[in-house]
């Protein structure tokens, strides 16, 4: 097992910094590279969250941040990971969980030593290592008699915690090390705690332990605390109740008495013990007196929100005193609400700068920017400075400027910088002072500053700034549109402003009248200005400072309807090479236009979105040029599924049958990499699908559908899918387009019968065959009979489904499909062991297995065991059913099938409970039902029926019987076949 690392520890960072120093007035600069284990294994590169993968891939990098660098061997994480119980491929997938984690980290941070892996972090990179540094700290100040630090320090550390540590990190060693910091986080509240009773805290520490103590009934401490903490209250009756409570608990829990410190201190509450009073009061800490200069303009009355920046940026610079100034530079796109929360900020840390504080507009998104040295000419006024001994060049100015603030704590916002050369000589310099600067511009060049990238409003802040203008009353009486409202906004602040201002201004208006106005994507940025607030004219700013290459990106990019582009996607939208495409885009996220999402993703926000659009319609030339941009971006992602599809389903036919792109698409070294792009890009995938059905591109989004299959029996983009694919054989109908339709249509019956919608299934398979000209395409000619014959196996119409699956073979077979023929041979399988015909079935699944296993598919011989397995378990052998199964099961889990994976746990827990093994086919069905399955409801309801029958077997009517009311419950809402069945399972004579 991994080693597990001491909590608390005293630890000396690699900097040479103590813990004090680094939480008493030295931060260190902000890591380049951050982990958290303090809740949701995470980390970050910059201000960008890193994708750290699947559950185990998680626990792996969990298990090396917690040996503080030390090297793990591979045996270890084994053990870390699965215990005494690992699968048989357990080195091999610990070496691909490595190797995925070392693509996403920087360079350098996970290391191979000595066929094991080590993870290097930087000082203070590490939640887990702040907190014990903090704790450090905090013992530390406690022993030098500074309580209030102690307890700040304590806090602090408390607050690293964001909610269960290692949430959903399977495996052992990562089971221990959840109890082992939920155990030292509760240690640390205790601590805290008794700090607060120290303090003479105690009314406000009543409640807290109250919840806490109902939380830990048998924490004895916390109990103690609790008597104390009721007792100086002047509640000496409740406080021996507790004692009264407690003991009882453990003697009914644990048959034990309650602690000797406890006990001894029920006795001192009867005895009203003079020990146990109140101590006495914390000093006051002296108050400042805020002198001149004082520029800072007025904060807004109704700021809302933004907690986290105000506590940061505060913390940085309550600490300017003691220490060479500190500097915070904020940027986002225009009307994020950057000058705003820089105001706030300043003003919360007005008593942190006596001798004063500067501000000045530097006009960085106007045409006419403010320059330096009249900028330090105020300033030296401000500051006393008369106007002959102000010098006339930049840099004497700044020289004296500086010297001027010698020995002065005075904080300077810079507001609006056009970039960091305009900000540097206003910068002050000195120990104590501290400077706020706001820029459209990531000031990644400006040494030493604590970089902010302000996003928009959450959805609850932006409801609260939304109410606080317009009315309580008005939009509690229509919160869904008030919703809607700030949803339109994009949850930009400067638009809610604007939009809650229009509102409020016009009492004739109701909330639902304004949420149609910006309902209109075309009208909503003319409806968001309100006298000489406007959010276009605030885009239109920084647009007009673009060069003509990234004027040209930002508006083409922009058409693009996903949640974001790839770097690959937007090189093939502008036609240009992947290090120009990077450059332009990484130019504009300095420039706030565009969002990085997360390293080589970029992202508008919803209304620059918009803006970006009105550009590409007013100034792209020639127009048409907009519509070849989409239409490579459609031959991308084409390109890119079909190779996806090949890599999945080596000498599956249906790539040949798709139309020809003029984009080659992406490449990919490993079927891995291959669906870890299908599922990243499903979004934009399906968006560009729904973007793409106009003429001339209709055929290729359909094909784009056929290729992405897998994105449907994933369970994850379903919905979306099916939406896309209903649209797609509309548009196809509406032209008159067969053979566009009847792909469409078999597409959606697959998408149907996924869902255990059957009847409309059938439908869609049985309109594509009808199709006039349906014929002369091999594709629908051999998966529409295919479909209707897994349709009528689901349905029991098994006679029906033999006649399409032997259509569907002789198809695959003319067009020379052999997975598509192994496929359709071991659906038969299935439908000629409900007919009898056990010992040909099994020949027909077997010979399915044969062709995939030839062609090398795993992913697909993984269906054939599952056929195989169900028609083994239909006959009785149930050993060679579970080894089929189970090998089908794993495969489904490492292609992220989750659909597959539930019905196959459904199928499992059939042969279990056969075999009167109740427990373990109980679970089993319970994993179904929190997966989900191929069939939808239906399939559902199935899953509660045999989960029923499970808990029954093992005496637990009162569950089964409700497990069989939700079954019935679904079943009659479809009306399906199965109704008699569970009605008979409910009957007061199966109860009996």
């Amino acid at each position: 097992m991994v080693d597990v690392p001491r909590v608390p520890e005293q630890r000396r960072p690699a900097s040479g910094n103590t813990p004090e120093e680094r939480t008493e007035g030295h931060p260190p600069e902000v890591p380049a590279s951050r982990f958290s284990v303090l809740g949701p294994v995470r980390a970050w590169h910059g201000p960008d969250q890193l994708n750290t993968g699947s559950p185990q891939q998680r626990a792996l990098l969990a298990a090396l941040l917690l040996r503080d660098g030390r090297t793990a061997t591979a045996s270890e994480l084994i053990d870390a990971l699965w215990g005494e119980e690992p699968p048989s491929q357990a080195l091999a997938a610990v070496r691909t969980y490595a190797s995925r984690l070392r693509k996403v980290l920087p360079p350098g941070v996970l290391v191979s030593e000595s066929g094991g892996y080590a993870v290097q972090v930087a000082d203070g990179a590490l939640d887990l290592a702040v907190a014990e540094d903090l704790w450090a700290a905090a013992e530390k100040a406690r022993g030098a008699g500074d309580l209030c630090r102690a307890r700040a320090l304590v806090n602090k550390a408390l607050g690293l915690w964001d909610g269960e540590p290692l949430a959903n990190v399977p495996g052992p060693y990562a089971d221990t090390q959840r109890t082992r910091l939920d155990e030292w986080r509760l240690q640390l509240l205790e601590t805290r705690l008794d700090m607060d009773l120290e303090q003479g805290c105690h009314a406000e520490a009543v409640s807290e332990l109250t919840a806490l103590t109902a939380a830990h009934p048998l924490r004895e401490r916390l109990r103690e605390l609790q008597m104390l903490a009721l007792y100086r209250s002047g509640r000496q009756a409740e406080a021996l109740a507790v004692y009264a409570d407690t003991r009882r608990l453990l003697a009914d829990e644990l048959g034990v008495d309650p602690r000797p410190g406890l006990k001894e201190l029920q006795q001192r509450i009867l005895q009203a013990d003079p020990g146990l009073a109140e101590p006495s009061a914390p000093a006051q800490e002296p108050s400042t007196t805020v002198v001149r200069p004082a520029q800072l303009p007025a904060t807004v009355p109704d700021f809302t929100g933004r907690a986290s920046f105000v506590d940061e940026l505060s913390d940085i610079l309550s600490t300017a005193e003691g220490r060479v100034m500190a500097v915070s530079a904020l940027a986002g796109i225009g009307g994020v609400g950057k000058t705003t929360l820089a105001v706030h900020v300043a003003h919360v840390a007005r008593a942190h700068f006596p001798d004063g504080q500067l501000y000045v507009d530097l006009q960085g998104a106007g045409a006419r920017v403010a320059e330096p040295e009249t900028v330090l000419g105020a300033f030296l006024r401000a500051l006393g400075t008369a106007d002959s001994a102000i010098p006339d060049s930049l840099e004497e100015r700044a020289a004296l400027y500086r010297s001027v603030l010698d020995g002065r704590r005075v904080l300077v916002l810079l507001d609006n910088a056009r970039d960091a050369a305009q900000v540097r000589p206003l910068l002050p310099g000195m120990e104590g002072c501290a400077a706020l600067v706001t820029s459209r511009v990531r000031m990644v060049d400006l040494a030493g500053a604590h970089l902010v990238d302000l996003d928009v409003m959450s959805p609850e802040e932006a409801l609260l700034l939304f109410t606080r203008i317009v009315g309580e009353e008005r939009v509690t009486a229509e919160r869904e549109a008030a919703l809607d409202v700030v949803a339109a906004c994009g949850f930009l602040p400067l638009a809610i402003r604007i939009a809650a201002s229009r509102l409020a201004a016009r009492r004739t208006w109701t909330v639902s009248t304004l949420a149609a106005k910006l309902a209109d994507e075309r009208r909503r940025l003319d409806e968001l200005q309100a006298g000489d607030l406007a959010v276009k004219a605030t885009f239109e700013l920084g647009y007009g400072q673009l060069e003509p290459a990234q004027a040209r990106a930002f508006r083409l990019l922009g058409l693009a309807d996903g949640p974001d582009l790839s770097l690959a996607a937007a090189a093939a939208v502008l036609d240009l090479p992947v290090d120009e495409t990077e450059d332009l885009l990484e130019s504009l996220v300095d420039t706030s236009l565009v969002e990085s999402a997360a390293p080589g993703r970029y992202r508008y926000h919803d209304l620059v979105r918009l803006y970006a659009r009105a550009c590409a319609e007013r100034d792209e030339q020639p127009p048409s040029e907009r519509d070849a941009a989409m239409s490579r971006l459609l031959d991308f992602y084409l390109a890119s599924a079909a190779r996806v599809y090949a890599i999945e389903r080596p000498g599956d036919r249906t790539v040949d049958h798709l139309e020809p792109t003029e984009h080659a698409g992406q490449d990919f070294t490993d079927d891995t990499k291959a669906l870890d792009w299908l599922h990243s890009e499903a979004a934009c995938i399906l968006a560009c699908v729904q973007q793409s059905l106009g003429a001339g591109m209709l055929r290729r989004a359909v094909d784009l559908l056929l290729a992405s299959k897998d994105l449907a029996e994933s369970g994850a983009s379903s919905l979306r899918y099916e939406a896309a694919t209903s649209a797609a054989r509309d548009a196809a109908a509406a032209v008159g387009d067969a053979r566009a339709e009847g792909r469409a249509r078999v597409t959606l019956a697959q998408v149907h019968r996924n869902a255990g919608w059957f009847d409309k299934a059938r439908v869609e398979a049985e309109h594509a065959i009808s199709l006039e000209g349906a014929a002369d395409d091999p594709w629908i000619s051999s998966n529409a009979p295919n479909e209707l014959g897994i349709i009528g196996i689901c349905t029991s119409q098994y006679q029906v489904s033999e006649s399409s699956l032997l259509q569907a073979i002789d198809a695959f077979r003319a067009d020379g499909n052999h997975p598509g023929e192994a496929s359709a041979l071991c659906n038969l399988s299935r439908a000629l062991v409900e007919l009898g015909r056990t010992a040909e079935a099994i020949d027909l699944a077997r010979q399915g297995i044969a062709v995939y296993d030839e062609l090398g598919l795993t992913f697909r011989l993984a269906n054939a065991r599952y056929a195989l397995g169900v028609v083994l378990a239909r006959v009785g052998r149930s050993r060679e059913a579970l080894a089929q199964l189970t090998e089908a099961l794993q495969v489904f889990v490492e292609n992220r099938q989750r659909l597959w994976e539930g019905t196959t746990h459904f199928r499992i827990a059939q042969v279990h409970l056969a075999d009167r093994r109740a427990t373990q086919a109980a679970q089993h069905a319970e994993q179904a039902l929190t997966t989900g399955c191929i069939g939808g409801d239906w399939m559902r309801a199935n899953v509660l029926v045999l989960l029923g029958r499970c808990l029954d077997g093992l005496g637990q009517v009162d569950r089964a019987r409700a497990c069989w009311r939700e079954a019935l419950a679904i079943h009659e809402r479809a009306g399906a076949a199965e109704v008699d069945e569970v009605r008979g399972l409910l009957s007061p004579l199966a109860a009996a």
